[in-house]
């Protein structure tokens, strides 16, 4: 069943733990894997740099079960900064999860409100000022 979900991961000084999440790896529950967006993106010469905070990925089936959890476990070297946003297809904007007391929490976003939804992972982020509703 084709779904689609966008994972970005922002962390500081996080390279060396975010690098194996960038290569195929069998063992994992999930099995995409990120892509660095280092700082030569941002400095639109294209160069590649080492210093890199963010990684991207996008899901294209509801196969990502288990990588909040992953990545709640790993050895972040600045847990504080950890911030990581999912937008399902049906999602109105992206959540923002961050690490509290060791655990990866939904962050609540003002005017939003999470639904339940048993086709997704993490139900449905819906904005509550929307016209429509």
């Amino acid at each position: 069943m084709s779904r689609f979900a966008e994972v970005i991961v922002l962390a500081r000084n996080a390279e060396e733990v975010m690098e194996p999440l960038t290569r195929p790896d069998e063992n994992r529950e999930w099995h995409q894997c990120f892509t660095r967006v280092d700082d030569g993106v941002f400095g639109g010469e294209g160069v590649p740099s080492d210093e890199c905070y963010a990684w991207v990925v996008q899901f294209i089936r509801r196969n990502w079960h288990g990588l909040l959890a992953h990545l709640e476990s790993l050895p972040w070297p600045n847990p504080h900064s950890v911030q990581v946003l999912v937008r399902d297809e049906d999602d109105d904007c992206f959540g923002l999860w961050m690490i509290y007391d060791g655990r990866l929490t939904e962050v609540p976003l003002p005017r939003t409100r999470r639904e339940p939804f048993s086709d997704t992972i993490t139900g449905v982020l819906s904005r509550t000022d929307r016209p429509d509703r």
